[in-house]
């Protein structure tokens, strides 16, 4: 809708020419082209002029959704509160309300409105079933936020009874479980038995879950199909435009919500500040939370233009790219949250990068290329990837001005005892496997006196993790909680730990960062799927090879014998402070300049047509194949046979339905040999570090 078509509108609602049909059609198109403040007028207009008109409450209840949307929570508030008087049968009205008021700091009053929803649909039946969904929904949502993880629990279990098939609520619920350490982490439920629930994970709970990139691979395919709108660009589309740089520079345009201060923030402005001008032209496609934080604001002097695309639907900032002539389009999101993955399906870039943000391959048909190191993604595993794998000396930028807090706090002032050993792990909860949480408690047993120092999570958490470990015969004392604090003062109290003990299968990754740079050590295993080589490939580019471990045998003897040996800690802690400054792992200038290096090998590979095309072959079966191995019974990073657990399963399923070949582990034949395809886990090479 144009600007003549806006204003002719307005003027007819005015002689009272439009109908609610008509007025919802113009509103919703100015809504997909950005212009929500022009809908809201629209609404706000025609209810004023339609005081007696039987379904007021519709357009209110529109116009309240848009004054939500900009912020104009009071106006929302008004609006919803006349919808419900005109209609007070009308249940979405209550429900949107009660967001509402949570927004507005009333989160007493929002759950007295929910609550009140739940009452009134007692008896559930017909649309009433919807209604009470999208009330748990709500209840679950705002309870999470608060950190009231079990409440939040308990209404996606009651919404799961109801109605076990609802993806977008496993997903949840599987996340708070994690993040709960409530193992097994897939429990069966009356209606939804583990394999379904694998089978819903999102994405990035998979690479929490296990170790299994195929099963990653499969799920972030299933998680695109079933969950993004994929349309097709029109315009927008400019997947075959011309890439002729004879008369200017690359322009690379980073699309992310976390260009604020959030760890992706964290690790992105140094690179965006060191970016050679001369070559390349920056643009930034911001899609998070308002923000205006110092780091943003040091963010949006760094890129030469800045766009907020949080409010533009996914065809408008396609086609907002695709204006700006952008010939690099790199997804800093990925499977994250506030991801803008349907603009990529548009293709508004002709080249497409997956890099930095999720820790994993995309699995879909418009991610030309992820970025990785010769770690995390060595040669050999292709197969894992739907996308063409480019390499860095170092995965992950880093920010060498991040602010530390000059004062230092005391061990007694952070709860610590002063003599013991302390390991810590300042990874988030939902990172604690069991099969992690046995390692360390393993370690504890066989380090008289340590102490586990572990960031805060919520306090039935606390207890559960103490109650485990006091199960394995670890006094529950020494489990002490780090509570979270503002990046400065928790870069300041690193040094009071003497080692950092690494989870798997999803290792420390900023976090990682941020120990290094304080001169904390640490260990790791590095497995086979992106997220748990991460952690290895950054201690390893600090200088620390010897630290990452192959097995779990080799992670919990290693942690022994270090805190055994007091000389050797500080040796190594004294080696992080003196090296980083130069190593690869904080030399910003270099991983700046092999990174535009990539940009221009992806750019020849474009001009002589080899631009990788996904493989997605099979992917459904991989997925059905993943879903019937036990991963909480078994830990796949110590499976030694894991490329044969897959093979007998295509076998199995080629014998009822016949694959096609893939470019992974299915050559078309009912069995091959170990040796013929295997794709084995890579081998840590060794370098003693002092």
């Amino acid at each position: 809708m144009n600007q003549d078509h806006f204003v002719a509108t307005l003027q007819r609602i005015t002689t009272a020419e439009v109908g609610l049909t008509e007025l919802i059609t113009a509103a919703t198109q100015l809504v997909d082209q950005g212009q929500v403040t022009l809908a809201q007028q629209l609404y706000r207009v025609w209810v004023n002029r339609n005081g007696e008109h039987p379904q007021r409450f519709v357009a209110l209840f529109n116009c309240a959704v848009l004054s939500s949307q900009v912020g104009d929570l009071a106006g929302a508030r008004d609006e919803l509160n006349a919808a419900i008087s005109g209609h007070p049968d009308f249940t979405p009205a209550y429900i949107n309300l009660g967001g509402v008021l949570e927004r507005l700091g009333a989160p007493a009053a929002a759950m007295e409105q929910w609550n009140a929803v739940l009452a009134r649909l007692a008896p559930v039946t017909g649309a009433s079933v919807q209604h009470k969904l999208a009330t748990l929904k709500q209840i679950a949502r705002a309870t999470g936020e608060r950190q009231d993880l079990e409440a939040a629990e308990a209404a996606m279990a009651e919404s799961l009874d109801i109605n076990p098939h609802q993806r977008d609520v496993i997903e949840q619920y599987v996340a708070v479980r994690l993040g709960q350490c409530k193992w097994p982490v897939a429990e069966p439920r009356e209606g939804l038995d583990r394999r379904e629930i694998v089978a819903g994970m999102h994405p990035l709970s998979m690479a929490a879950y296990t170790d299994d990139p195929l099963l990653q691979l499969a799920a972030a395919a299933r998680y695109v199909e079933q969950s993004i709108r994929e349309e097709a660009g029109g315009a927008a589309d400019r997947r075959h435009a011309a890439v002729d740089l004879a008369t200017r520079r690359l322009r690379v345009g980073y699309v992310s919500s976390d260009l604020r201060d959030h760890a992706v923030g964290y690790l992105m402005a140094e690179l965006l500040e060191l970016h050679d001008r001369s070559k390349v032209e920056v643009f930034a496609y911001y899609c998070g939370i308002p923000a205006k934080d110092g780091l943003q604001t040091r963010i949006r002097a760094a890129v030469e233009t800045w766009r907020d695309i949080r409010e533009l639907s996914d065809e408008a900032a396609a086609q907002l790219i695709a204006d700006d002539g952008i010939d690099i389009l790199v997804d800093v999101n990925g499977h994250t949250r506030d991801a803008r993955t349907a603009v990529f399906a548009r293709r508004p870039a002709p080249i497409q990068v997956n890099w930095l943000g999720y820790p994993g391959t995309m699995g879909t048909p418009y991610h030309h290329y992820i970025i990785g190191d010769d770690w995390i993604t060595p040669s050999g595993s292709e197969a894992w990837y739907s996308e063409k794998i480019l390499r860095l000396p170092c995965y992950q930028p880093n920010d060498r001005k991040r602010v530390v807090e000059a004062s230092r706090p005391t061990r007694a002032q952070a709860g610590l005892p002063d003599e013991a050993f302390v390991f810590c792990c300042f990874n988030g909860s939902q990172k604690i496997t069991r099969f992690t949480f046995e390692r360390w408690l393993k370690i504890l047993k066989a380090v008289p006196g340590s102490v586990l120092w572990l960031l805060e999570s919520t306090a039935p958490t606390h207890e559960r993790l103490k109650a485990f470990a006091e199960a394995y015969g670890v006094e529950p004392s020494r489990l002490v909680f780090a509570p979270k604090m503002a990046n400065p003062y928790h870069l300041a109290r690193y040094p009071l730990a003497d080692l950092f003990l690494d989870t798997a299968p999803y290792g420390a990754h900023t976090t990682a960062s941020d120990a290094l740079w304080m001169g904390v050590p640490m260990i790791t295993i590095s497995g086979r799927a992106f997220a748990s080589r991460v952690c290895g490939s950054l201690v390893r580019a600090a200088g620390l090879p010897d630290l990452v471990c192959e097995t779990e045998d080799e992670y919990i003897a290693l942690a022994v014998a270090l805190a055994g040996d007091r000389p050797r800690i500080a040796a190594l802690k004294a080696r992080l402070m003196k090296t980083r400054d130069t190593c690869d792992l904080f030399n910003m200038e270099k991983l700046a300049s092999r990174l535009e290096g990539l940009y221009g090998e992806m750019v020849a590979d474009y001009r002589a047509g080899r631009l990788p095309s996904p493989d997605l072959t099979n992917l459904e079966t991989y997925m059905a194949v993943g879903c019937d191995l036990d991963h909480e019974g078994r830990d796949l990073m110590a499976c030694a046979d894991y490329p044969d657990l897959y093979r007998a399963g295509l076998a199995g399923r080629h014998a009822v339905r016949p694959l096609k070949p893939d470019g992974r582990l299915w050559a078309g034949e009912p069995k091959l040999a170990a040796n013929e395809t295997d794709i084995p886990k890579p081998r840590v090479r060794r370098a003693r570090a002092s």
